[in-house]
């Protein structure tokens, strides 16, 4: 069995070690949440989510097509 001093430098060591490795994960961990909520807010005072004009176009374009199956569901026009 080793030495019992030698335990106690190993143990001391790993748990500082991973005392280290913990403290560096909680920091960046806190770094990304802080770098996720000035994006967040940037985007919200920016507009929120803006898409492209085709991006609206074809959006519209969607909407529009659902209007008339619900005109055409509700005048009970079968497809």
């Amino acid at each position: 069995m080793p030495p019992l001093e030698s335990l106690l430098v190993l143990s001391t060591a790993s748990l500082a070690g991973i005392g280290l490795v913990g403290g560096f994960a909680a920091w960046g961990w806190g770094g990304w949440l802080r770098l996720r909520a000035q994006e967040i807010e940037r985007d919200r005072t920016a507009g929120g989510n803006d898409l492209p004009a085709i991006g609206q176009r074809i959006d519209l374009a969607d909407l529009k097509e659902r209007i008339r199956k619900l005109e055409a569901i509700a005048a009970g026009v079968d497809f």
